[in-house]
């Protein structure tokens, strides 16, 4: 009897999993949500795109599994609490920023934006995720009233930057040296956390 070819990797294989998500991670993030199938993530996992299915089910949960914040939360909340009240926009803008040059992170997180902008389960994911598990307890934690608004107007500035800086590349943001970016957006990020935001404009 002759045996059957088998195309890919077998459900056994070590590195399945991880094939797949990388490749998971870059699609949504270059193609975004739409325009990603789970036969083109299989093609270039070089899996048989029934493993696609197998390990995540459905495109939505392979999204939910392979994109999300790059950090834990739990363990950065601490840190950005730590310390002087009127430094935390500078935490936040150092930390941020840090996030977003490492490879993962900025896959990551444009991977997210890019989706939240056409699937409604992405855009609760970036809401849940990153305004109530880290902005609005940060702007709390600090002492500041309205956390909520305050935490609204914090993930406005963070995804306006991930959008000019990593997905649409505005010059010379796109370029600039990251501490110097995160330095420029730190004043602002202070006065969403501390500021007297009923006062005027001058």
């Amino acid at each position: 009897m002759t045996a059957r070819a088998h195309s890919g990797r077998r459900p056994g294989d070590s590195g399945t999993r991880e094939a797949i998500a990388r490749a998971a991670r870059r699609q949504f993030a270059e193609l975004g949500y739409d325009r990603t199938s789970m036969r083109q993530v299989a093609l270039e996992a070089q899996v048989d795109p029934t493993l696609v299915s197998h390990f995540h089910g459905s495109k939505r949960q392979l999204f939910l599994s392979v994109i999300g914040l790059p950090f834990q939360p739990a363990e950065v909340l601490p840190g950005l609490l730590a310390g002087d009240p009127n430094e935390a926009g500078a935490r936040l803008a150092r930390f941020a920023l840090g996030v977003f040059e490492s490879d993962e992170g900025r896959s990551r997180a444009v991977g997210l934006i890019r989706a939240a902008t056409s699937e409604p389960e992405a855009a609760r994911v970036v809401r849940d995720l990153l305004t109530r598990e880290v902005l609005a307890p940060l702007a709390e934690g600090i002492g500041s009233d309205d956390a909520d608004y305050r935490a609204a107007l914090l993930m406005s500035q963070i995804v306006g930057l991930i959008m000019a800086r990593y997905i649409v590349e505005v010059e010379p943001l796109a370029s600039r040296e990251h501490q110097a970016v995160a330095d420029a957006i730190a004043p602002t990020l202070q006065r969403y956390l501390t500021g007297d935001l009923s006062a005027p404009l001058p």
